[in-house]
């Protein structure tokens, strides 16, 4: 998979609430907050069931209601389809 321009990342983003381009545009970022741990958790377990379908998994953090994500395709060298793919799919899942 080819590492996308740019242009086409930012295009991309504005159909991507939240979502932001790194400062180096490696990668994209979100954070996610939800209104307890449960809902951060199913949110995670959603994500990573989707994640493992794809063989495309996420750098992320969570600390209670929060979720704090990265996401880049290191065999690329920075964000590819399979990141805004994902990102599109954490939109859903996260139910905002």
């Amino acid at each position: 998979m080819s590492k996308l321009e740019k242009s086409t990342i930012e295009k991309a983003l504005t159909h991507l609430s939240g979502w932001a381009l790194a400062d180096d545009g490696l990668s994209i970022t979100r954070v996610y907050k939800f209104g307890d741990f449960n809902a951060a958790f199913g949110f995670m377990t959603r994500v990573a069931l989707m994640a493992d379908k794809m063989d495309h998994h996420p750098e992320w953090f969570n600390v209670y209601n929060k979720v704090e994500m990265t996401l880049t395709t290191h065999d690329a060298g920075g964000v590819t389809q399979k990141d805004i793919d994902l990102a599109t799919f954490c939109q859903t899942a996260s139910g905002q």
